[in-house]
């Protein structure tokens, strides 16, 4: 197990240093001046001096705080990034995804921050509980382009002082002129509740695993989010409560121009409120249903462009959509949908 005064590499990232300091299972390792937080289990040991408690006190008051100046000296060591078009604009995703998904009323969280873009991003993330005013640093630094970097891991007990949460960011390139891009601040509040609901945690084109994915900045425009009345939300627990069987909502849609693409998702927890008492094989005809409603509705509509948004999972839902366009609706243009924009799960349809 590494300790306090250790020289370590990361496992799975490139950089390493020295351990300033532990707390919990976060290892604090300084590098050039720059520290980072790591899971200790990340930390593999190169060489382990002794340190007397007398040495790992003067370390720990000598640590230099975080600075713009050290950010860039630290991106100048970096190897040099291999650019993309795409790359040029800033795409920054906080997620947070749990250890095991199947027990989410005792499992913990791994908190990271998703840098899609050719930029550095030197960046805070900070969170704080709704009766409080002032806001608390979970971590602060730098992430290189093209990369998730672990901020910290949480457990259940922390959300109560994470009712809202904000993320900071400057953009920058350390080794050749590049585009400014106009500092970012966004504030939005975390539904904490979501962390104890299996169907909140969906597949993102960033994770192996199910996550609550929230967009920082979506294609350089950062992204402003819904602040849900709490009120409002007692009011539709309640509604939901007083429904014995399941209903169906509304497919909210692009429907102001033929050229704008129709965005249709079919995740079951959008189409009805509840699946209780509902098998596999009832949820998927409410799934095809909904499906073949769109299509008919935009038959006679040449050139439109439909998104079927039905997720990765084992390809059942899949499967019925293609078999429904072999037979009952043939002779229409089908392709996957943006990998960028909707991942692995989508299909587009153009009339």
């Amino acid at each position: 197990m590494a300790k306090i005064g250790d020289r370590v590499r990361f496992l799975n990232s490139v950089g390493g240093g020295i351990i300033k300091r532990i707390e919990g299972n976060i290892a604090y390792v300084d590098d050039d001046g720059f520290e980072t937080p790591t899971l200790l289990r990340e930390c593999v040991v190169v060489a382990s001096p002794q340190v007397t408690e007398e040495k790992v006190a003067r370390t720990q008051d000598a640590i230099p705080p975080v600075t713009i100046d050290s950010a860039a000296r630290k991106a100048e060591s970096m190897p040099q990034v291999e650019e993309t078009l795409e790359g040029e604009k800033l795409n920054v995703v906080l997620a947070y995804e749990p250890a095991e998904i199947k027990h989410l009323n005792t499992t913990t969280y791994d908190v990271y921050l998703v840098n899609d873009s050719n930029y550095y991003l030197y960046f805070t993330y900070l969170a704080r509980a709704d009766e409080h005013t002032g806001w608390t640093t979970r971590y602060a630094g730098v992430v290189e382009p093209n990369i998730q970097v672990f901020l910290e891991e949480i457990q259940g007990s922390d959300l109560v002082n994470m009712d809202r949460i904000a993320v900071q960011l400057i953009a920058f390139k350390s080794d050749r002129q590049f585009r400014l891009k106009s500092p970012v601040a966004v504030e939005t509040a975390l539904d904490t509740t979501k962390f104890f609901k299996l169907h909140c945690f969906h597949d993102n084109v960033y994770f192996d695993k199910p996550v609550i994915a929230v967009d920082i900045v979506k294609n350089d425009v950062p992204q402003s989010r819904m602040v849900i009345d709490s009120g409002r939300l007692e009011e539709g627990i309640k509604a939901k409560k007083a429904v014995d069987r399941p209903q169906r909502k509304p497919v909210h849609k692009k429907t102001s121009s033929r050229t704008e693409v129709i965005e249709v998702d079919l995740h079951i927890n959008e189409l009805i409120d509840t699946t209780a008492g509902l098998t596999p094989a009832e949820m998927l005809n409410l799934q095809v249903d909904e499906f073949r409603k769109v299509m008919d509705a935009n038959l006679k509509n040449k050139g439109q462009k439909i998104v079927f948004i039905h997720g990765k999972g084992e390809g059942v839902l899949r499967q019925a959509l293609m078999k429904e366009l072999n037979h009952r609706y043939k002779g229409h243009q089908v392709q996957d949908a943006s990998f960028r924009e909707y991942g692995f799960g989508a299909t587009q349809v153009t009339i």
